[in-house]
């Protein structure tokens, strides 16, 4: 069926880019800069970037990481109506203030071709999450959906996509000040899992916390269980996504594939990239699924 329309992302919706090539996604990328160099958001195009990264981080060296400006999206914007109307939907405001620059490149863009439509969303998504929310968009789009419903779809189920994760490694935290140098010292020492996840704004809300991975886990499973659309017999999509921790992914799937046999075989296991492992770091594992709304908090 033909497209009736362009769907485009950032680059923070750690996915591979094959397959976001595959899907006929275009994707803006994210840069981040280590000392006076600076890196592109890779999603796995060379298979050296992830490691490099996350070598920079054990050396203790500190990515800086900003925000997408104007021109970019207006560039990447113009480029994307040369094919079509344009729907981008853009990563969290609750992380990154990139989104008012995609939506202020947007109005200049729509000004200046009046017969095109170009909508902007914020996604209220990040990482995989984000990933699930624009794949099951491009969903719509291949089955004929307009423009609108599908950008509709999308605000109605933005705050719908869960965020469940934890962190076994709080180093990256104490360094980007997420979490005291004081707290993060006795987190390791208890070996201490915070428990977190996205609030209704997209920002990270850690909530509690265990002692020992097998209890993150758990914590994580039973989170899944009750918040998503059916429970148990939750068959929706359903991603996993981690930071060069794959031991610690494969217990999450384990357990989640116990806990919903209806989503055996059927998890998709992703790399968190260097945008939001600039912030995480290593050893932090999430699941991202369909759920109800998500809640506020404070």
């Amino acid at each position: 069926m033909e497209r009736k329309f362009v769907l485009s992302c950032c680059s923070t919706v750690d996915l591979p880019y094959a397959y976001m090539a595959q899907r006929d996604i275009p994707v803006l990328f994210y840069h981040y800069v280590v000392g006076n160099q600076e890196y592109v958001d890779d999603m796995g195009r060379d298979p050296a970037a992830l490691p490099r990264f996350y070598g920079f981080l054990k050396a203790g060296q500190l990515p800086q990481t900003s925000q997408i400006n104007v021109a970019d999206y207006l560039d990447f914007f113009e480029e994307q109506l040369q094919k079509g109307d344009l729907l981008h939907i853009a990563f969290t405001s609750g992380q990154s203030g990139s989104v008012h620059n995609a939506q202020a490149a947007g109005k200049l863009l729509q000004e200046k071709y009046p017969d095109k439509k170009i909508v902007v969303i914020d996604s209220l998504c990040s990482s995989s999450g984000y990933g699930l929310l624009v794949d099951t968009a491009a969903d719509m789009r291949d089955a004929g959906a307009t423009l609108e419903e599908t950008a509709q779809w999308v605000l109605r189920n933005r705050n719908k996509v869960h965020h469940q994760f934890f962190s076994s490694d709080m180093t990256q935290f104490r360094r980007t000040g997420r979490v005291s140098g004081a707290a993060a010292m006795v987190a390791t020492i208890m070996n201490i899992c915070p428990i977190m996840r996205l609030d209704d704004k997209g920002a990270i809300k850690a909530y509690g916390k265990v002692r020992g991975k097998k209890k993150a886990v758990e914590a994580t499973v039973n989170a899944m269980e009750e918040h998503a659309q059916g429970g148990r017999d939750y068959d929706q999509r359903c991603f996993v996504c981690h930071s060069q921790c794959p031991e610690d992914a494969q217990m999450l799937i384990d357990a989640l594939e116990e806990r919903f046999p209806r989503l055996r075989g059927k998890i998709r296991l992703c790399d968190i990239g260097t945008i939001i492992g600039s912030h995480s770091g290593p050893g932090t594992v999430a699941v991202f699924f369909m759920g109800d709304e998500r809640p506020a908090m404070d």
